[in-house]
């Protein structure tokens, strides 16, 4: 049996981490900048930075720690 992981499960578990720190990470910079709407958040300029700067850190941070949330779920590290 090979010890390599299906590209599939790796590149689900990217989407699924992007989307999962895009509305989480979005939510809580809305929240806090009280860029809410009725429909969700929309950030605009120094909030939407600081949105991408998070979804960036995340990444980065992850490859130190061993891994994303959803690769160690979908069990998708190499």
């Amino acid at each position: 049996m090979s010890d390599r992981v299906p590209t599939w499960r790796i590149v689900l578990a990217a989407i699924l981490d992007f989307f999962t720190v895009f509305a989480l990470g979005g939510y809580i910079i809305a929240k806090f900048t009280g860029n809410m709407t009725e429909n969700g958040f929309q950030l605009n300029g120094m909030p939407a930075l600081v949105l991408f700067a998070a979804i960036i850190a995340y990444f980065v941070i992850a490859r130190f720690v061993g891994g994303t949330l959803w690769q160690r779920i979908l069990r998708a590290r190499r």
